[in-house]
């Protein structure tokens, strides 16, 4: 938990950047977080709007990715491409060989369709101890969240503290809507899976992911046989909001976007 005086700074902050655009949010986040600030790609296509505002500003912060191991081929294609299209290093975290190893052989390859804690260990083994391991050195990390993708986003402030991993979490594309981000895509030519354009708003690993039909939530495609409320991996669990908010979904597991 922050302390009193922190919970004051952040809810400062969030005032503060309530209104502003996302590039003068990443811009505060590089000067107020000097060399300990990233931004944490999924390589959908909010991340890859802040990638592409990083690299237009030339702006101080890191850029990593989670590799499951169990991605798309399209999601390998697509860091190598942003890389080279932007000049900016990605760096990437995979899981430990030794702990996937091991809960392959507790509880299987597919453990995830069998129960939403089996899911969880999954998402636990293959994102959040990556994460843990990305995050150490920061003090803030970037988002690409946004409060319109899902019920479990909808309370997304600007700047946030992330409880879970003790640390400043800011998500400057909050109040952007799915057609600010298509726009502002197509106004500065932003690279981006090709999977979107298959029908997959939302992408995340090859197993748990599908294709959505029309008027069906964004993320109805991830974990599509889990209820709705359930459809987070560990890696957004809102219990570190500088105001109380609900759970959601965390264990001790997993993480996604």
């Amino acid at each position: 938990m922050p302390q009193h005086t922190d919970r004051e700074r952040i809810a400062a902050w969030r005032d503060a950047l309530g209104d502003l655009p996302a590039e003068e949010i990443l811009a505060w986040a590089a000067e107020t977080f000097p060399g300990k600030v990233a931004l944490a790609s999924s390589l959908g296509v909010e991340d890859q709007v802040l990638m592409h505002l990083i690299a237009a500003r030339r702006l101080p912060i890191s850029v990593f990715t989670l590799d499951t191991g169990r991605l798309f081929p399209e999601a390998y294609d697509l860091i190598a491409e942003t890389s080279s299209r932007y000049g900016v290093p990605i760096r990437v975290f995979l899981p430990e060989a030794e702990d996937v190893e091991s809960m392959i052989a507790m509880h299987g390859v597919n453990l995830f369709r069998e129960s939403v804690a089996a899911r969880k260990r999954c998402c636990e083994v293959r994102k959040l101890r990556p994460l843990r391991r990305a995050l150490v050195d920061l003090r803030a990390w970037v988002c690409g969240l946004r409060r319109e993708q899902s019920v479990t986003r909808a309370e997304v402030e600007a700047v946030e503290w992330d409880e879970t991993n003790g640390l400043v979490k800011i998500n400057p594309l909050r109040a952007w809507t799915e057609a600010d981000v298509w726009a502002y895509v197509r106004e500065h030519d932003v690279v981006y899976n090709p999977l979107h354009d298959r029908g997959f708003p939302s992408v995340g690993c090859a197993p748990c992911t599908r294709a959505v039909e029309p008027g069906e939530d964004v993320r109805a495609g991830r974990w599509w046989w889990e209820s709705a409320e359930h459809r987070e991996c560990g890696l957004h669990a809102h219990r570190g909001h500088s105001r109380p908010a609900a759970d959601e979904c965390y264990s001790a597991e997993g993480g996604e976007r």
